[in-house]
């Protein structure tokens, strides 16, 4: 006679459950901070607005917890980007703006050659809400 199991489980695992959502193993730790899996050459306005704003989210996500990343970025945040994979066409400037405020807000403008006037293409900023 077996004994009626009080689990809700669907599933049954013999293994010690962690209180984290997903197991976490500190060798990944790399891996999860890269702002992309291989190298990114976006080559026009279409492209940046398509992949740029999730790529700059996670920017932002890295600057609210290394602060190395947070001073490399405010310093070049171009290089940075190059450094981690992601290439922008010449014509992109990125501004990196309110980099000691807890609303630090990237803006990415296109100037064409020989014109004086830039167009903002994207924007972020980093924002904490808080919910009841």
């Amino acid at each position: 006679m077996s004994v009626p199991s009080k689990s809700t489980d669907l599933i049954k695992f013999n293994e010690k459950k962690t209180k984290l959502p997903i197991k976490f193993n500190s060798k990944d730790v790399n891996q999860i901070l890269e702002l992309v899996d291989k190298d990114l050459i976006l080559k026009n306005r279409e492209e940046v607005k398509k992949y740029l704003p999730d790529i700059l989210g996670r920017v932002l996500a890295r600057i609210w917890i290394d602060k190395s990343f947070k001073e490399s970025f405010k310093s070049n945040p171009r290089q940075v980007l190059n450094d981690y994979g992601v290439f922008l066409p010449d014509e992109m400037i990125l501004e990196f703006q309110k980099p000691n405020s807890d609303r630090p807000k990237i803006i990415v403008y296109e100037k064409k050659e020989n014109s004086n006037f830039k167009i903002r293409v994207v924007q972020l900023q980093l924002v904490m809400l808080a919910g009841r």
